[in-house]
């Protein structure tokens, strides 16, 4: 009888004890559509093709990112554009959303330069 007694208060005691623990939670449910990630400049090292580049970003504002690749020749116009878009979607775009061009690539100072929005 005495063993009873002792299994029922242990369990009285845990139940106690997991009805104190905080039942709210953080975690927030809407129905509005995600926004993209917002943060400061960042760089990232980005392997493409069996190299590793770096990829520059940050937001400039309306969903729009400043990008940036080195380690690319003058000639790679199209792998650092597959490179940033690709990238900007990993990072940045909400549900899997791709990076996609705002403005033509341009190769200024050992680095492709452009911007991208998610979409």
């Amino acid at each position: 009888m005495n063993t009873t007694l002792n299994r029922f208060a242990l369990l009285a005691v845990i139940g106690l004890a997991l009805a104190a623990c905080k039942s709210g939670s953080d975690v927030r449910i809407t129905n509005d559509k995600p926004e993209a990630v917002q943060w400061p400049p960042r760089s990232e090292p980005i392997f493409y093709n069996g190299k590793t580049y770096r990829l520059d970003f940050s937001p400039r504002g309306s969903g729009v990112y400043d990008m940036a690749v080195s380690g690319m020749s003058s000639g790679q116009k199209k792998d650092a554009i597959a490179v940033a878009t690709s990238s900007l979607g990993y990072f940045a775009c909400p549900d899997g959303q791709k990076g996609r061009l705002q403005n033509e690539a341009a190769y200024s100072g050992s680095k492709w330069r452009m911007q991208a929005k998610c979409g």
